[in-house]
């Protein structure tokens, strides 16, 4: 049997139906160890260096048990293609990932979060940054919060529900990941907001959000409500949908909320975001908090949603949400402080057309997990993961 190639989505799919396999990522292990294949469930994964393979063959394919179905990954193919040629002859079932682990990185993952009597509200799971964009569709129009550069994704499953991008909404100008918005709305017409506090020193074409404004489909469907919460960063805003859904960006999260360290200016975002969190413990307790990232898949729930109510939130944080005066949560903050990737600083720029990137540089700028988190469980995963 000849080695195969096998695309992101396939490996996702096998990844949550809990398929007998082994991972192979021969990628060098500090760039393993900054990003790689992450699952709802336990599963085998090895790092084993395709210059292992090159200097002893016999010795790295015998660190895989006998007759296991073998998954292979590296950063662009090439190598795991070659690995992939050495299992086989090895009498192994072995695929490789095609295009490398950038696909993986790229890929979107839809899941129905809910559905009204005329609209459906979609969650896009990725996986490879742990963070989530989404879809709230009504007749033939869809709104997007968030979408990632992955255009086709999003454009290809508008198509196939029958509809068209109308807006696209940004939570804040993100650091860890290269927006969607400005170019989605070159490619489709769709009207781009975003807030101010943010996007004011940009140069993208934007229409500025009111704090409390409603946007509406043509016909029908579910009110959005916008909701000013800085705090992460000073034009933070959450979007309020149906009164039932709250798409809370990088402000509310499953576990912890949004650092405000990563604009250099702790203390002063610090004090913002504390407002904001006495803002949010009025907010109907029943909403549905959509946040734009998570940790860990044990955020998730039975059904592989990233969704809770804010009740139960606020209890899961308590720890911060209970933190009564200003300088204590000052002082929350600076002990969970941790060093922000080097290239949040490039991503902040390409976010605001500030800087140009070429494509290949923006893949690899945009992998790696979102380290947006303000808590020490976050702290702690990243000491793990170092």
């Amino acid at each position: 049997m000849a080695a195969f190639t096998y695309e992101a989505k396939d490996l996702f799919q096998w990844l949550t139906t809990r398929a007998d396999m082994v991972v192979v990522d021969v990628r060098n292990p500090k760039d393993f160890n900054r990003f790689h294949v992450e699952s709802p469930y336990p599963f085998t994964l090895q790092n084993i260096s395709y210059y292992d393979f090159m200097e002893n063959e016999e010795e790295s394919v015998g660190r895989v048990p006998k007759g296991s179905k073998v998954r292979i990954v590296c950063a662009k193919e090439g190598s795991a293609k070659y690995v992939a040629e050495i299992f086989d002859k090895h009498g192994f079932d072995v695929g490789y990932l095609a295009g490398g682990i950038k696909t993986w990185g790229n890929l979107l993952v839809p899941k129905l979060a809910a559905a009204g009597d005329d609209y459906e509200l979609f969650q896009f799971i990725r996986p490879g940054k742990a963070s989530c964009s989404y879809g709230l569709i009504c007749g033939k129009e869809m709104m997007l919060f968030d979408p990632s550069r992955n255009l086709d994704f999003y454009l290809g499953f508008a198509a196939e529900k029958g509809c068209i991008v109308s807006k696209t909404f940004e939570t804040h100008l993100q650091a860890d990941y290269i927006a969607g918005s400005r170019d989605l709305a070159r490619r489709t017409g769709a009207v781009f907001y975003a807030n101010d506090g943010d996007f004011k020193t940009s140069k993208n074409p934007y229409v500025a959000l009111r704090d409390g404004e409603i946007h509406s489909f043509s016909h029908g469907g579910p009110k959005v409500r916008v909701l000013f919460t800085p705090g992460h960063t000073p034009g933070s805003t959450s979007y309020v949908i149906d009164e039932r859904f709250i798409v809370s960006g990088d402000m509310i999260f499953i576990n912890s909320v949004g650092r405000p360290d990563l604009g250099g200016k702790a203390e002063e975002w610090a004090g913002m975001l504390f407002d904001s969190i006495q803002m949010v413990k009025g907010l109907n307790p029943g909403l549905m908090v959509l946040p734009a990232h998570y940790i860990d898949w044990a955020e998730a729930n039975e059904a592989l949603l990233f969704t809770r109510t804010l009740g139960e939130v606020l209890e899961r944080n308590k720890n911060i949400y209970e933190i009564e005066a200003l300088p204590a949560f000052v002082d929350f903050i600076k002990a969970n402080m941790r060093p922000q990737p080097e290239e949040y600083a490039v991503i902040r720029l390409v976010n605001a057309n500030l800087r140009e990137e070429e494509e290949d540089r923006q893949e690899e700028l945009d992998l790696g997990k979102n380290e947006c988190a303000a808590s020490a469980y976050a702290k702690a995963q990243q000491a793990q993961e170092a």
